[in-house]
């Protein structure tokens, strides 16, 4: 599962979102950007810095 804090990019942000695929962190995380943070352009080191701040976290219910 991967999963993007926000707070790592807009400090004081406590937003958060986690999925399976990379791809949908970040799509979730653009959308974010967008409508909570105003950004209307949405700039390819924009998708790397969310990128970087991906985690891999850990579903305690996964066996």
């Amino acid at each position: 599962m991967k999963h993007f804090h926000c707070g790592t990019l807009v400090p004081g942000c406590e937003w958060h979102t986690r999925a399976n695929e990379e791809a949908e962190v970040v799509r979730r995380a653009v959308e974010h950007m967008r409508t909570v943070h105003g950004e209307t352009i949405i700039r390819e080191n924009m998708v790397d810095n969310i990128k970087a701040r991906i985690t891999e976290s850990r579903d305690e219910k996964a066996a």
